[in-house]
């Protein structure tokens, strides 16, 4: 059971939850089947309301983007979740403390809050924090309005800051019933003093806060731009910190936000479980982020070492066994690691991803390429693939061609050909007159899996 509905009575209000229905239909477009759904429901819905995930969203997503994070929180509420919503409101506050004819300084990136300012970011916080509750039951969802009174703080420095509060406790009482009543608790970033006095928050230091209370399965930043970007302004689709974090911190082309980002992501990360995840996307794909394999946006995770085997005697042939047989629900024919032409293997360390390669005289045959369905969810599967095309630029690969993996396949192969029940691919393949000769060989290359 994935837990009781949300009210659906807004289909009744002038057509109000259509937004909600463009979530799921697009959602379903975008998957093959309803599998990845399914999984991930079942894994989501095993978890306490309050721990499934913790969304932050900025103050511009909400100026500029209101009706889809509204339609995709709602969205999450039809099928039995309740995320945990972490608000800043950056524009709205600088426009009313402008209006207020106070001025806006920033120093270490906190917005200075005077006192005569309070009054000012409890009245529009409040006020954006009701707006985005509003939205949510416009849509047919289900959320309750907390703007204070979950996060303890102390101030950080009153000469320098004013009443900046850093947060020192995180009161779950309220969030709990709402969670568990099937309310999206949205929240904040206010918090109050031993002594009563009400401060302003920096909304990473709340969710980093509520994050280390929680230890939330998910945690979701809404941008923007949806995504982290590489040097090309292109989407980053997985970054794995424990394989590509020093890589990126050393990378000319990121820049001081992306740095930054990233080492408040490694922050959070470190203290949570290996199976949590930070992933930064856009409101309107937040269904797709949560629901399927592929995802929208950037997937970033602690993630473990990859493993480069360059003799068969050093790869754990039981394990890597295990590994192809539940990723293709099929047997391996007896004595296949025997018979295999290795050349290299690289897998992460809980050989739950891998590939596997042979030789073909002088050209590098992609013999295995297997992955778990947690792991391909973690982005394990691309981590193992990004190293696979770095060792290998000209590679060559077979797959049934009713296999669902050849849609990742026909992307990112330079060529392919179908023959028989076989799909030969390659990639960085410089000599084209030696093509037919090798699809001929690899498709009478005898089978590796039982029938």
């Amino acid at each position: 059971m994935i837990g009781k509905p949300a009210d659906h009575h807004a289909s009744e209000r002038g057509g109000a939850a259509v937004p909600v229905r463009s979530a799921i239909v697009q959602l379903l477009s975008q998957m093959r089947d309803g599998k990845e759904i399914r999984e991930y429901l079942t894994r989501f819905s095993r978890l306490d309301q309050e721990r499934f995930a913790v969304i932050k969203v900025g103050g511009a997503v909400m100026e500029e983007e209101m009706e889809a994070l509204s339609a995709s929180l709602a969205f999450l509420q039809t099928v039995g979740l309740a995320p945990i919503v972490v608000h800043g409101g950056g524009p709205q506050l600088d426009k009313a403390l402008g209006d207020a004819g106070i001025e806006t300084v920033r120093k270490q990136g906190l917005r200075v809050t005077p006192p005569d300012a309070i009054p000012v970011i409890r009245d529009t916080l409040t006020r954006v924090n009701l707006e985005l509750v509003q939205a949510i039951r416009d849509c047919g969802g289900r959320a309750a309005a907390i703007p204070s009174g979950v996060f303890e703080a102390e101030l950080m420095d009153e000469g320098e800051l004013g009443r900046v509060g850093d947060p020192t406790g995180v009161r779950l009482e309220l969030v709990a019933a709402a969670a568990r009543a099937g309310q999206a608790p949205i929240l904040a970033c206010l918090g109050d003093t031993a002594d009563g006095r009400l401060v302003n928050i920096n909304a990473d230091a709340a969710v980093r806060a509520l994050v280390h209370a929680l230890q939330p399965y998910k945690i979701v930043f809404l941008t923007g731009t949806g995504a982290l970007l590489d040097e090309a302004g292109k989407p980053l689709s997985a970054i794995n910190l424990a394989t590509d974090f020093d890589e990126l911190m050393g990378a000319d082309w990121v820049s001081g936000g992306m740095r930054l980002k990233m080492e408040e992501i490694k922050r959070l990360l470190d203290d949570l479980p290996l199976s949590s995840s930070v992933s930064i996307t856009a409101p309107g794909e937040l269904a797709k982020e949560l629901f399927t394999h592929a995802g929208s946006g950037t997937l970033v995770r602690k993630g473990e070492r990859m493993l480069e085997v360059t003799r068969k005697a050093d790869l754990d042939t039981a394990r890597a066994a295990t590994l192809i047989e539940t990723a293709f629900e099929r047997r391996l024919v007896d004595g296949y690691f025997d018979a295999l032409a290795f050349d290299r293997a690289f897998v992460t360390e809980s050989y739950r991803a891998a590939a596997i390669t042979s030789r073909l005289d002088d050209v590098i045959y992609l013999d295995k390429f297997a992955v778990l369905d947690d792991a391909r969810g973690e982005g394990l599967g691309g981590a193992v693939w990004r190293r696979l095309i770095a060792y290998a630029p000209r590679l060559y690969w077979r797959s049934r061609t009713d296999n669902p993996v050849n849609e990742f396949y026909f992307a990112t192969c330079h060529g392919a050909v179908k023959t028989g029940h076989w799909t030969v691919f390659w990639r960085g393949e410089d000599d084209l007159s030696r093509i037919p000769a090798m699809v001929e060989r690899i498709a009478a290359l005898p089978p590796t899996l039982r029938s």
